[in-house]
């Protein structure tokens, strides 16, 4: 009997890398968080995290870091890429290239050169780590804030904008009842890209000498201690708080896709 190549065939390899470098990565740190260093089952851990001022102070510095990255990010990038979407630029490509080059660029030597120049200006970056620290993200995520809220800003129908305006409404009424309402799925979109990243990127307050830790640095400090059981449950906490943080995302994005107005 001729045997035939069935389509599913093609997502073995797939299959085989969630297994590999997805799900057993995560058997392992439910294992050590939820073990002692005896290999006995303990929530201690668990509880450790919510007691531990330390671990509490450190979340919630690094969801006030991101919160505030997320906000310039978003407060710069709406401007560029409303202009950008609304304007009649014949390079519109060229100048949105120009937000996505610096990240064809090895992510240590543009924190180097940003390194340089807050230097050559503050003298000594000690003096505002947090301020150095949302410069050094802002100006790592910003493109990842500006592509989602172009792409939606410039698919949006010019006949609402236009059929408003028919009806009386200015200029900023057609933004605040029309354009922002319209454009909260790009929103949304950047303030996840931005927002979860922000929250766990250690290297930038490292390199711009923010003796702060947030929560990537403080479970690095766990697994350096080759403490690998309360490191572990860190980081499950963690990535429990951005699974819900992408899943109230995901689901307001739904709920405003299609073009429903607030």
């Amino acid at each position: 009997m001729k045997k035939t190549f069935a389509r599913k065939y093609l997502g073995i390899p797939y299959a085989i890398f969630l297994v590999l470098f997805v799900i057993a990565p995560l058997l392992v740190l439910f294992y050590y968080a939820f073990t002692n260093a005896t290999g006995h089952f303990t929530v201690e851990n668990l509880i450790g995290f919510f007691t531990d001022s330390n671990t509490i102070g450190t979340l919630l510095y690094s969801l006030a870091l991101a919160l505030v990255v997320t906000l310039v990010c978003l407060v710069i990038a709406y401007p560029i890429a409303y202009v950008l979407a609304r304007s009649r630029f014949n390079s519109k490509g060229v100048v949105i290239m120009l937000f996505v080059m610096p990240m064809w660029i090895n992510f240590t030597l543009r924190l180097t050169a940003l390194k340089e120049i807050l230097t050559a200006v503050e003298g000594n970056l000690a003096f505002h780590p947090f301020i150095n620290t949302v410069i050094g993200m802002t100006y790592d995520f910003l493109p990842f804030m500006i592509l989602p809220l172009y792409n939606t800003i410039s698919k949006l129908d010019g006949s609402l904008l236009e059929a408003a305006r028919d009806l009386g409404a200015g200029d900023i009424q057609v933004f605040l009842k029309v354009t922002l309402p319209l454009s909260m799925p790009g929103i949304v979109s950047g303030t996840a890209m931005v927002f979860l990243p922000a929250m766990t990127n250690y290297v930038v307050p490292d390199m711009l000498y923010n003796s702060t830790y947030i929560m990537g640095s403080l479970i690095g400090s766990y697994f350096s201690a080759y403490d690998w059981h309360n490191g572990s449950m860190i980081a499950l906490v963690l990535l429990l708080i951005i699974v819900l943080f992408t899943l109230l995302t995901g689901s307001e994005e739904e709920e405003k896709r299609g073009g429903a107005l607030l």
